[in-house]
């Protein structure tokens, strides 16, 4: 029996689905970890390094809504199961990548996992929550913000003092999570049988009631705050430890523990979010972190070494909180449509984060990195277009 609290919210999926998104943010975060690394192995230019991102951010989020339609259409428990390997198979060819080509069809393959991945466990999150969207999506979000700051940790120890070829034991690792979905393939095979049978009880969905035009407007204004947070974000899981190496000269290894630091903070804030947005109203939750960040990020250009691990570990913490409710948002503007607004948006969200890498990489190129992060303090300004969400509670228990 699954263990349910009285919301017959089932817990011990949640976990699963939750660890799933550790262990898959873990193994992709790898990538902007090791960046440093294949730029001196490689020896490559900050544009090549936003190229790498971009390669990986298209093909993690431009197949993410198309992958969430289907689940929603053809479900099936083997999907994460093909996910999980295809990371393995991309960490891999990573690991012996000689050139940059070889690197570009690595990190493509990763991406690819990570697009069947994100829609897929999301989805499944929400069947286990019981109603308690926000809660359940805090639990699956913090899972995978905990994997990303644990990511930069392990290249620290393990990639860092040895070298790329040490990507090796991520991949044997990844290899290993293929088979830590047993519990999750069981319960979701079983609930697909039961569907089947007619003996699974529907789970009712509450009509939206906001007009069309009201649901697709407030659509696009979460799009536009995703694009700010997430071009913000890309500025620092990219580019953050290159910002420390030149502006105050700490070495590689030392700057995988700021950017653990600043990723962990994330990891709090993602719980946050959820299970306040279920008690207070999402929307109050996504003023506060996204436009509530921008004092600290006006800031941070302008500040010491030590200032700045501390700016960017608030910075970390608030804006982390908005992604779960501002997702729930949505998913619940469309209930009916869970797959494909969790592709969607997180899709988009890795595609801006791609596009943004590549743009600011060039950028970094002609101005200095320094530059970057005095024109992206500006961004969690847009987090005014909050006023014109509907300031409603959108069907919830």
């Amino acid at each position: 029996m699954e263990k349910r609290d009285n919301n017959n919210i089932t817990y011990t999926i949640l976990l699963s689905l939750s660890l799933t998104h550790f262990m898959n943010d873990a193994f992709q975060s790898v990538l902007s970890a090791v960046y440093p690394i294949l730029k001196d192995n490689l020896l490559l230019k900050f544009s090549q390094v936003g190229l790498i991102t971009l390669v990986y951010q298209i093909c993690a989020s431009v197949f993410q809504p198309v992958f969430g339609f289907v689940f929603d259409k053809k479900p099936s428990p083997w999907y994460l199961v093909a996910g999980s390997a295809s990371t393995c198979a991309g960490l891999f060819f990573l690991a012996y990548a000689d050139s940059l080509f070889p690197v570009l069809v690595a990190v493509a393959i990763i991406g690819l996992g990570s697009s069947i991945i994100h829609p897929e466990a999301s989805r499944l999150t929400h069947k286990a929550s019981g109603g308690r969207h926000g809660l359940a999506q805090s639990i699956f979000q913090v899972g995978g913000n905990l994997g990303s700051s644990l990511g930069p940790l392990l290249v620290a120890l393990i990639i860092a003092p040895y070298g790329q070829r040490y990507i090796v034991f991520f991949a044997c690792a990844a290899f290993v999570a293929i088979f830590m979905k047993y519990h999750i393939f069981t319960w979701y095979g079983k609930m697909l049988k039961r569907i089947k049978t007619g003996t699974e009880p529907k789970a009712a969905v509450k009509a939206n009631l906001l007009p069309r035009k009201t649901v697709v407007f407030s659509l696009c204004i979460l799009l536009i705050l995703i694009f700010s947070k997430y071009v913000y974000m890309a500025s620092l899981t990219n580019f953050y430890t290159f910002y420390l190496i030149e502006k105050f000269g700490v070495t590689i290894q030392h700057s995988q523990f700021y950017l653990f630091a600043f990723l962990f903070a994330m990891a709090l804030g993602t719980f946050v979010g959820g299970p306040v947005g279920d008690r207070i109203g999402r929307k109050y939750v996504i003023w506060v972190s996204i436009l509530g960040t921008a004092p600290f990020t006006l800031l941070l250009p302008h500040v010491n070494l030590f200032w700045t691990c501390v700016l960017t570990i608030f910075i970390g913490f608030i804006l982390s909180s908005a992604f779960s409710a501002i997702l729930v948002y949505a998913q619940e503007l469309m209930p009916s449509k869970v797959g494909l607004l969790s592709g969607l948006f997180f899709g988009t969200a890795f595609g801006i984060a791609g596009i943004a890498a590549a743009v600011l990489g060039n950028i970094a190129d002609v101005r200095g990195i320094e530059y970057v992060y005095q024109i992206c303090a500006f961004l969690p300004l847009l987090g005014i277009v909050t006023v014109f969400l509907p300031n409603v509670r959108l069907n919830r228990k």
